[in-house]
Parts: structure tokens; C-alpha cells; sequence
């Protein structure tokens, strides 16, 4: 393993989304393991674009990818597939609700030869966990259970932003959703994938409020619910 790539999806971020580079740049990957930072620019109409392409303007190992029109984080994310060359991809959202010192958590168990796909999860870790939104945990908790049962998968935290996955493994699969649908579509097509080893690792979890800049709502969770049942009974691919 020689280099993660790590995309970020970028929409209106700029209170946040240069404090999270610096938060990338300043984390030591394990084993001499280069970085390849991948921002995509989903049409912000604030000062995000102006911050990024000054940033990937002095910094090696980014790019920039900008995005003609408002598409959301699973467009974005396919866009920056075309561009990944690293050994293994992490999704990173443009805030500071995850936080990348833990990638080498999230890393190990791939290292060590065990996974091909890493969750985060929010649920399981006794890292520190902002307290918000009830109905939000109890409506996650419902999709990942509703997930599970579909895939015979055990995980606590489906619909976390924090999932990593060997490049080929995620390269190999025809992705769709153009919005928060990516989460249940991905975890979905990967449980289908013969002798697949997915773990989960607890992780730290700042969450924040619609007044913070705060995007997915009550509608992005009734389309989950609609995606694992699209994805795991209508369509196999």
C-alpha cells in the first residue's frame, strides 16, 4: 500500500473546508503512505471554490474538480473515482464532523491484510461523540437495521460518512445515486461482492446544527429508505 486517495465532496463549505485540509495535510499516514487529495466542487455559490483552488494551486497532491451544476456528494464522488490512483480511497465530507486523524485507525485493518472495506462508525467508539439530534441517531439506527437485514450484514452505523475501501473494490462497482442515496447503494452493492471482509471501527463524531451548515435532512432519509430497498430487491448492479 502506497498512497491513499482521499475525496472530498465540497457544497458551500467555506467556514470549514480549509480547516479540514490543514486537519488532512498535518495527519502522518502509516508506512510511508503518500496522500492524493481529490476536492470536488458540487456548483457552491459561496466562497468555497475561491478557497480550494487556491489550495490545490499551492499544494502537490491535490486536485480540483469543479462541477458545472449542483449534482450532489454520490456524482461527486463518482467524479472523482475517474481521477483516484491511490491503493485505497477514503470519502472525506468538506466539514469537521469526521476527523482524519483517524484514517490510520480506519486503515489498519487493511494493512494488516484482514479488510477491503473499513466503516466508521459512530456508535462504537468511546472517542468523544457530539450529543445531537435524537430522532436523527434513532432514524439512523433504523436505516442501518433495515440495511442489515437485506444484506446479512451486522454493521451499527450505515449510513456513516466515514467509509474507506480498497481502490479496485470500489472501482468495481456501477454507482448510481447522485446524492446522500450513495451510503445504502454502496453498502447495498458491496455485501454482494463474493468473499468480501468488511469491519467497522469506532471513530470520533463532531457533529454539527442546521445553523452550522448542516445538509442532509428528514427528505435524504426517506430516500435511504427508499435506496436499500431499490438496491437490494429491484437491482442487483
Amino acid at each position: 500500500m502506497k498512497k491513499l486517495s482521499i475525496i472530498i465532496p465540497c457544497y458551500n463549505e467555506e467556514d470549514f473546508v480549509l480547516s479540514i485540509l490543514h486537519k488532512i495535510d498535518s495527519v502522518a499516514l502509516p508506512m510511508s503512505m503518500t496522500k492524493e487529495i481529490i476536492i470536488v466542487d458540487d456548483k457552491s455559490t459561496d466562497q468555497t471554490l475561491k478557497l480550494i483552488s487556491e489550495y490545490a494551486g499551492i499544494t502537490p497532491h491535490a486536485q480540483l474538480i469543479c462541477h458545472e451544476k449542483n449534482k450532489g456528494k454520490g456524482a461527486a464522488i463518482r467524479a472523482a473515482l475517474k481521477k483516484a490512483t491511490g491503493d485505497v480511497i477514503i470519502i472525506q465530507d468538506a466539514d469537521l464532523e469526521y476527523n482524519p486523524n483517524d484514517y490510520n485507525k480506519l486503515l489498519q485493518p487493511i494493512l494488516d491484510g484482514h479488510a477491503d472495506v473499513v466503516y466508521g462508525s459512530r456508535f462504537t467508539s468511546n472517542g468523544p461523540r457530539r450529543v445531537l439530534f435524537f430522532f436523527h441517531t434513532i432514524g439512523n439506527k433504523f436505516l442501518t437495521l433495515l440495511s442489515n437485514i437485506f444484506t446479512g450484514l451486522n454493521l451499527t452505523d450505515m449510513e456513516t460518512g466515514y467509509k474507506m475501501f480498497s481502490t479496485d473494490i470500489l472501482k468495481s462497482i456501477s454507482l448510481k445515486e447522485n446524492r446522500f442515496g450513495f451510503e445504502p447503494e454502496v453498502t447495498a452493492k458491496i455485501s454482494r461482492i463474493k468473499n468480501i471482509r468488511i469491519y467497522e471501527v469506532g471513530i470520533a463524531y463532531y457533529g454539527r446544527e442546521y445553523h452550522e451548515g448542516k445538509k442532509i435532512n428528514w427528505r435524504d432519509g426517506l430516500w435511504a429508505f427508499w435506496c436499500i430497498i431499490k438496491y437490494n430487491i429491484f437491482q442487483s448492479r
